[in-house]
């Protein structure tokens, strides 16, 4: 596939992320996708990441992903963003403070067909549980 098909998958997922609309993911996600770096409640496939986002979207219905940097080749993208959100409900047993959130991650994507197959990244989590009081 080329750079641009595979950014258009990408956007949709993050409209999926940022919309709640989580079907999206059954678009982009090739049902053997797998997360290398995945979140305690995530799955594999486009399943485990309508998990994980669910959780995220509930505990910050105000999510915002901003991409500060993206390379690609044909069949990776590679971005550094930024995530920010209001903590307004409970996030991994901790009910919600009321805060707001800015914080920063990487991720490696690989696509085949035009849909995720692989994901590598990491995102500050303790700086986000540092802004929230929690850690």
């Amino acid at each position: 596939m080329t750079y641009e098909t595979n950014l258009a998958a990408q956007e949709r997922f993050a409209m999926a992320v940022m919309s709640g609309d989580f079907a999206l993911f059954d678009e982009v996600v090739a049902p053997e996708a797998v997360d290398h770096d995945p979140a305690p409640i995530q799955g594999p496939g486009p399943e485990g990441y309508k998990a994980m986002f669910a959780e995220m979207r509930a505990a910050f219905p105000d999510l915002h992903v901003e991409i500060e940097h993206l390379l690609g080749t044909e069949d990776e993208l590679a971005f550094a963003y930024t995530i920010s959100g209001t903590h307004l409900g409970d996030l991994m047993g901790h009910p919600a403070t009321g805060k707001k959130v800015r914080y920063r991650g990487m991720q490696i994507s690989r696509f085949a067909d035009g849909k995720l197959v692989e994901r590598w990244g990491s995102s500050d989590q303790l700086g986000m549980l540092q802004q929230l009081g929690l850690a």
